[in-house]
This record gives structure tokens, sequence and C-alpha cells, in this order.
């Protein structure tokens, strides 16, 4: 009998380490669209180890599909490694921002309450309106939309997903290994060296 996981529908996050060269990017998106598969969000950002920058791209599929899209992503030849989890393998979050006019926050003491009980913040605030931000899981950003409808929300605005793998100790140490396995060559000392005046003598 088929395992039941890998042929339900769910989200994935996909994080890919990679060199950030140009053209990567696109030629990542294509792997995604010849295979009609939306990507529902999608960051790139410096990785813990310099000069590799790491891809986080979430989508709703089968685990049989993200396996699959894993190994193609792996082919490109900036690309160090490919990993895959669920939501419940990784520590995420989303940051969002929220514009509403800034005298009705003034006068109504309840949208003041409304706003500590969902852990947002006042990062600009003018005349004319003010700026929140919050940081949560989807549900917890849509919710405050909901919230601040009624009260005039003038413009939303939410970042792609950011994701920290729980049970790893992430590719730092991998690569670390991988090195010390297959060490770069070493350099020898030139046996003319002492000898560079008659070596180059012409």
């Amino acid at each position: 009998m088929t395992d039941q996981k890998h042929i339900e529908r769910q989200e994935f996050n996909i994080t890919v380490y990679a060199e950030n060269q140009i053209g990567l990017l696109n030629r990542i998106a294509i792997i995604f669209t010849r295979r009609k598969i939306n990507i529902d969000s999608l960051n790139t950002s410096p990785s813990e180890i310099e000069g590799i920058h790491r891809f986080n791209i979430v989508i709703h599929e089968t685990e049989e599909v993200v396996r699959k899209l894993a190994g193609q992503i792996e082919k490109q030849v900036e690309v160090l490694k490919v990993y895959y989890h669920t939501n419940e393998d990784v520590i995420w979050q989303e940051m969002a921002l929220y514009k509403v006019p800034t005298d009705v926050i003034a006068e109504k003491a309840l949208v003041e309450r409304l706003l500590r009980e969902n852990g947002a913040r006042a990062v600009v605030i003018r005349k004319d309106y003010t700026v929140f931000e919050t940081t949560g899981h989807r549900e917890e950003t849509d919710n405050l939309i909901k919230v601040l409808q009624p009260y005039g929300l003038i413009e939303f605005v939410r970042s792609a997903r950011i994701a920290i793998i729980k049970n790893s100790e992430g590719f730092n140490r991998k690569l670390r290994e991988f090195e010390q396995a297959e060490p770069g060559h070493e350099v020898v000392e030139n046996e003319y060296l002492n000898n560079r005046d008659k070596v180059f003598t012409m």
C-alpha cells in the first residue's frame, strides 16, 4: 500500500544553498514553471557561509513531486545542496506591514489594544497615517488584516517566508565535512624558488 503522506499535497519548504550567480533564480523558477507548479513564497538572502546564498521556496505539493524538484534544482551547476521539509520540521516567520489612519489609532483605544494583542509595533507615525509591523505565521498576519479593516486599513504588504530547519546543524557543518573529505590540492613549494635567478636568466 502506498504511503499516504507521499500522495497527499501539503506545504513544503525547499531550502537551496547556492552561489549567487546571475540567471540562477530564473533557471530555478523555470523548473517550477515547466511543471505548472505555483510558488507560494520565495526568499533569497546571504547564508551563514560567506559567498553562499540561501533560497527558501514554499510550494503546496506531494512529497514525491517535491523530491523530484529538489533533484532537478541540485543539477544546476551553482547549487551546492537542496533540502525540503514540512512546516512541522522548520521554524518559520513572515513579516507584515499595515498602514492605518493616525486619527483612528489616536482616538480608538480598542485599536491600540488589538494591536498589542497581535504583537504589532509602530514603525512610522505621521499625521495622516501610522505604519505597524508584526511577524508571525500566515494565519496571524491575516487575522490582523481582518481586525484592522473596519478601522480604515489603507495598505498591507507581507514579506516572503524565512525558515530555519529544526533538527539540523545546518549546511555549514556538511560543507566543512566535504572540504575535509576532499581537500584541495596543497601548495607545493617550487623546487626552483631558491634558484630563480638561474631559472629566469636568459
